[in-house]
């Protein structure tokens, strides 16, 4: 598998190893990125606010486009790995924003109770997509999404 199938493909399978290695690809570039931007604005003229303010600017735009690409990358990666699990591509939604919409309910309305429950269940949802995605093996064996990706050709599956 190529790295653009690996990063930007919603088909197909991906085995824990390449899950985690795409992960390692985000981490480093997201670090590397922040990085940058201190070293690049750690070195800006404070005295020149236009000159500030068109660094700031570029900066912003280059992290947005990093955003995108990585966040599309992340969905098409997670996806793969639903695949492997022989589950439907369906249940990044839950991974992704099930922990983020209900740990988040109860700053963006009135206090009703039960906050702390929702961020219970949050961090549950959490601890199940951190499990399901880059800790359970994926289906032995050809699945509805492809071939295994850890059998070696010509070898019966792993048992």
């Amino acid at each position: 598998m190529d790295w653009t199938t690996l990063l930007f493909s919603f088909n197909g399978r991906i085995n824990r190893g390449k899950y985690w290695l795409a992960v390692l690809i985000y981490f480093a570039v997201w670090t590397t990125f922040i990085a940058l931007c201190l070293i690049w604005l750690g070195g800006a003229n404070v005295d020149n606010l236009l000159s500030l303010a068109g660094t700031a600017l570029l900066l912003w735009l280059i992290g947005f486009i990093l955003f995108i690409l990585l966040t599309w990358s992340g969905l098409a990666v997670g996806i793969k790995r639903l695949h492997d699990r022989d589950k439907s591509g369906w249940w990044i939604l839950l991974f992704w924003l099930g922990p983020s919409l209900l740990g988040g309910w109860q700053t963006t309305g009135p206090d009703m109770g039960g906050g702390l429950v929702l961020s219970l269940a949050a961090g549950v949802i959490a601890i199940w997509g951190f499990v399901e995605l880059g800790c359970l093996r994926g289906t032995p064996g050809p699945n509805q999404y492809g071939p295994d990706p850890l059998a070696t050709p010509g070898l019966p599956p792993p048992r």
